[in-house]
């Protein structure tokens, strides 16, 4: 049971840095094609899709990886209608931040995992 807490935990982490990678590619485009006439900006799709996963954990089910097969992030681009508030610099720089600390944050979540593994492994010893 421990081994697929640890594979689940870090297959999510890596899709998760994953997304977080893929809508900083997106961000970016939208700064950059922000003052182009019918640019449509782009955003990612990832945690919506989390939603079946945490009604099970909320049920006190197990995850297992399987569970997570269909899970990834995924690039849509705007409607028109959605495309108003898209070449907003001011939020797409807050956008930004929010995804750097994001992904810092995972990082360092991932590196945690690793380093108690890492102890583990060596049993304590220096």
């Amino acid at each position: 049971m421990l081994d697929s807490i640890g594979s689940v935990t870090l297959d999510l982490a890596s899709k998760a840095l994953d997304a977080a990678s893929l809508r900083h590619q997106a961000i970016a485009a939208n700064i950059a094609n922000a003052n182009t006439a019918g640019y449509k900006p782009f955003s990612v799709s990832f945690e919506d899709q989390l939603d079946a996963v945490r009604s099970d954990l909320a049920a006190g089910r197990a995850i297992s990886p399987s569970d997570l097969a269909g899970v990834a992030a995924r690039l849509e681009q705007a409607s028109t209608a959605q495309a108003e508030g898209g070449g907003n610099l001011d939020l797409q720089a807050a956008e930004l931040s929010q995804n750097v600390v994001r992904y810092q944050s995972l990082l360092k979540g991932v590196s945690h995992h690793y380093a108690i593994l890492n102890l583990l492994i060596n049993d304590g010893k220096r």
